[in-house]
């Protein structure tokens, strides 16, 4: 095989003596380091002696960067030495994986460079500023947020540091092109694929940086995956002192091997050689997958011609608690072995460019994907933001074309404003991402405008941002928009960028009520009802391109203050560290895992009470049968991957709840079954009470209680310390209470609020600062209510359906907004008076079934923030059993949304 002419020869070559091949030195060890903006860091005898000692990748936001609150976003200074041999010939380049936000580089106290960007490989020559010998670099990074520099927005945190690793490139003087916005400077393109033969574009860029013409000779070699050479061609050539060329060939592969996913991630390897004589003098080793990529709107993706359905996470570069994204390979390996044993296709790369390794082992796992430039939430129109985008897309491009993987370029994520400004800027974005590289598609995340805007249409592929059942509407929407926006847009390939909920692997609740996105409550089981009702209408539309679930993991998002932990976004199917795979993770990989998949639903929630409930496993069999304590309680239909028995009465006691499905798989969970004492006293029933702004106790309507029947509440707390002694108590009588608490003790113990929840009890509001409404004017009083709803929906999640006036001293300003908001304003009908210190237990025991005997029952008043309440508990709720009365728990049917 010949290679086409295309370099004529320049005259007579100059024969140079051969010269090392190509090297790269790490350099990530012996840095020194200071978080502070230092004047005269970059001088040679500047004294770093008190610096701080690191290692790279390394980030100064380790712990402010995803503990909430403000993060430091500033410059830092990073210095160490370098040695350099004497010896001419020799180009040298600093190599820089990543360095957040911006770099300046200094190299004995000369500036060699700034990059601005903080997400894509860069390189700066730095022979002419070196000395034989001992040389000092010196780079200061800022991640303050410049108004030219993407991202401006975006939920998660910019750390900022040398989160990447750093190296130091040697190559001769003749070399293959390393200032090509950090690409290898050999490029591959694919003309035409098909079973029989396969035609091949490659194209080098050759750089002369010597002082005389250099004669060389490129050798181009494919080799199979066992190494055997496929093709290759040589080619003499001459570059002139100081000049660049480029050299184009056309290699064809006979009977090629398909690159086909997941099933068959097969790579070729191209070797691209710069010959001085018979030496090899420089080097680039690409891999090659051959595969065409494309879609349908109606079938939807399609690899080497064929429908693939294309499903996968939103994926972050990889975190760690404690070090942000300043990880390396290790880490990455793991995150790919958790995602890949989920059976997914592909992912998408967010928000920005992610380390060369990530592509690299997409690409040698079959991983298809979406990786993106980070135009996230805000631009500005400027021609200097401008130029950063097209420049961070070039580097995006040219850096990862070679990579078989990456099948879509992004172009923006959920930019907030809907006008002509954005429209322009993403149509640019969209035309020169098509310069760059035309044989992949393009896309842009579209939230917030309608879906047929101009913005969500302006690229190959349209997808979309949606959470219906999270922070609106319900699950069910999710498969109506999808068919309506087909019907509307038939041409459109369209699909899902995002979709998700979030879940605390702490948290549970089964059933689990709707929480508030921003509230503090997250259960698990939620997170996984979520994704039961997507994963069965998406499978059911199969012209969908691509979805995309938020998120592979929980990451690091310093202003969230949700969830278990703040400064979290907590939608990840597994923790950020990476110990627990949720719920939501296993339904997933029994929708996308070929092999035998089986899990039992709700594990974490290991204490149960006796009585019946629901069991639920997820599998890819058809049949599963549910034992408990080895006896077998029925075989179900696996409908949608979920097997559901509705059904089961579990006694007090150990519990082993064994499932095995037809496809042989078996998986058990061990269960503590918490019942009642035979003489405890027990709550004899649920009164549940609709949402319409009633009023109930002393002086209002009486609750509909029989004479006999009692309503336990308890005000003001919760207060460590005492609310875990009543819980206690309660919980060895079976008993349920209701407890109206105050906002500013729920924001300080927020887990002690959830753990009142979580064991069963009704949560209720008493305003925000237990404040006399009465001595106050109208306005103060509904701030305080608006605190305090804010408070509960933090907290506990959602809107809290009833309400106590502090002093039960109660106001109509307040009465007539509550009542207009459907929440109910509960007084009492017996106090203990607890609050009056020095009584004992047998005086408040007393006092509680006296007071009971002259109403008739009713609703009880007692306070969990009292140590003398918390000690006569016990013996209260004895006296209840033993006078014969009945403990009813209040409850409130879910609010319409």
């Amino acid at each position: 095989m010949m290679l086409r002419p295309l370099l004529a020869l320049l005259g007579l070559l100059v024969a140079l003596q051969a010269q090392a091949a190509r090297t790269t030195t790490p350099l990530d060890a012996a840095w020194r380091f200071q978080r502070a903006d230092v004047a005269g860091a970059e001088a040679p005898g500047f004294d770093d002696a008190a610096w701080t000692a690191i290692t790279l990748p390394h980030t100064y936001n380790g712990v402010d960067g995803e503990t909430g609150g403000t993060p430091y976003r500033g410059p830092a200074w990073y210095r160490r030495t370098l040695d350099i041999p004497a010896g001419a010939g020799t180009r040298r380049f600093l190599e820089f994986d990543g360095a957040t936000l911006a770099a300046d580089v200094w190299v004995n106290g000369r500036h060699a460079g700034r990059h601005e960007g903080g997400f894509a490989r860069f390189r700066f020559d730095i022979t002419p500023l070196l000395q034989p010998g001992r040389n000092l670099l010196a780079v200061r990074v800022d991640n303050t947020r410049l108004p030219h520099v993407a991202p401006l927005g975006g939920d998660f945190t910019v750390f900022g540091g040398l989160v990447r690793p750093v190296g130091l490139v040697e190559t001769p003087d003749t070399h293959i092109e390393l200032m090509d916005h950090g690409g290898p400077g050999v490029r591959v393109d694919i003309e035409t694929l098909d079973t029989t033969r396969a035609r091949l574009k490659v194209q080098v860029q050759l750089r002369n940086d010597g002082s005389r013409p250099a004669g060389r000779e490129l050798r181009l070699t494919l080799r199979d995956a066992q190494g055997r050479s496929v093709a290759q061609q040589t080619r003499r050539l001459s570059l002139p002192a100081g000049g660049t060329d480029a050299v184009t060939a056309i290699v064809n592969v006979p009977q090629p091997h398909l690159w086909q996913g997941v099933k068959d991630p097969y790579l070729y390897r191209l070797s691209a050689e710069l010959l001085d004589g018979r030496d090899v003098a420089d080097t680039v080793q690409l891999p090659v997958g051959l595969r065409q990529f494309g879609v349908d709107p109606q079938r939807g993706f399609l690899l080497n011609g064929k429908p693939y359905p294309l499903h996968g996470v939103n994926y972050f570069h990889a975190g760690r608690p404690g070090r942000g994204v300043a990880i390396g390979k290790p880490e990455i390996d793991e995150d790919l072995r958790i995602l890949m044993d989920m059976g997914l296709t592909g992912l998408r790369l967010v928000h920005y460019q992610h380390p060369a390794y990530t592509y690299e082992r997409a690409d040698e796992l079959g991983l298809v994907l979406w990786t993106e430039i980070p135009l996230n939430s805000a631009m500005e129109e400027t021609p200097a933001f401008r130029d950063n985008l097209y420049s961070q897309l070039r580097e995006l491009v040219r850096q990862n074309h070679h990579h078989a993987s990456v099948a879509v370029w992004g172009i923006g994520n959920e930019v907030y404003r809907s006008d002509e400004p954005i429209r322009a800027l993403l149509a640019d974005l969209h035309a020169l991402a098509k310069r760059e590289d035309a044989s992949r598609l393009t896309s842009y995340a579209h939230c917030c405008a309608p879906d047929d805007h101009p913005m969500a249409l302006q690229t190959d592929l349209a997808s979309y941002n949606r959470y219906w059942g999270w922070y609106d509407g319900q699950f069910k929407d999710i498969g109506p928009w999808a068919d309506k926006l087909h019907a509307k847009l038939p041409a459109k390939p369209i699909g899902l960028g995002e979709y998700g909920a979030g879940a605390s692997a702490i948290q549970q609740e089964d059933p689990p009520r709707r929480p508030e996105p921003g509230g503090r409550w997250h259960p698990e089981q939620y997170q996984a009802l979520f994704h039961e009702t997507y994963a069965a209408e998406i499978a059911k539309r199969p012209f969908m391109w691509g979805t995309f679930i938020w998120l592979g993991f929980d990451h690091a998002a310093a202003n969230r203050h949700e969830g278990d932990t703040t400064g979290r976004n907590d939608k990840g199917l597994v923790t950020y560290d990476r110990s627990k795979l949720k719920d939501a993770y296993h339904l997933m990989r029994a929708w996308w895992q070929s092999k035998p998949v089986l899990h039992i639903a709700n594990k974490r929630l290991s204490t149960r009470p006796a009585g019946t409930l629901a069991i639920k496993a997820y599998s890819n069999a058809a049949k599963a049968t549910l034992e408990v304590n080895g006896k077998v309680i029925g075989t179900v239909d696996v409908v949608d991957r979920v097997a559901v028995w509705p059904a089961v009465t579990l006694a007090a006691g150990p519990a082993t709840l064994q499932v095995r499905d037809d496809r042989g798989s078996i998986d058990r969970v061990d269960w503590q079954v918490e019942g009642c004492a035979a003489d405890a006293l027990g709550t004899q029933r649920v009164l549940q009470l609709p949402r319409e702004g009633a009023a109930y106790g002393s002086p209002h309507a009486r609750l509909p209680l029989a004479a006999n029947e009692v309503v336990l509440t308890f005000d003001d707390g919760p207060k460590p310390g005492v609310t875990e002694r009543v819980l206690q108590a309660l919980k060895a009588e079976c008993a349920k209470a209701t407890f109206f608490m105050n906002g500013e003790p729920m924001l300080q113990n927020p887990a002690l609020a959830q753990r009142v929840r979580a064991e069963g009890h009704t949560v209720a509001m008493h305003g925000h600062k237990h404040l006399a409404f009465g001595q106050l004017p109208a306005k103060d009083q509904l701030a305080d209510l608006e605190a305090m709803q804010k408070a509960y929906r933090h907290v506990i999640g959602g809107d809290a359906a009833a309400w106590r006036f502090p002093f039960l001293a109660e106001t109509p300003d307040l009465r007539d907004a509550l009542r207009k908001q459907n929440v109910t304003v509960m007084s009492v009908d017996t106090g203990v008076e607890d609050w009056v210190q020095g009584q004992s237990p047998e005086v408040l025991a007393e006092r509680l079934v006296k007071g009971l005997r002259e109403k008739g029952g009713g609703v009880v008043l007692l306070h969990d923030v009292h140590d003398q309440t918390a000690a006569a508990l016990p013996l209260m709720l004895r006296r209840l059993k033993q006078d014969g009365w009945r403990l009813v728990h209040l409850q409130w049917a879910e609010p319409t949304r």
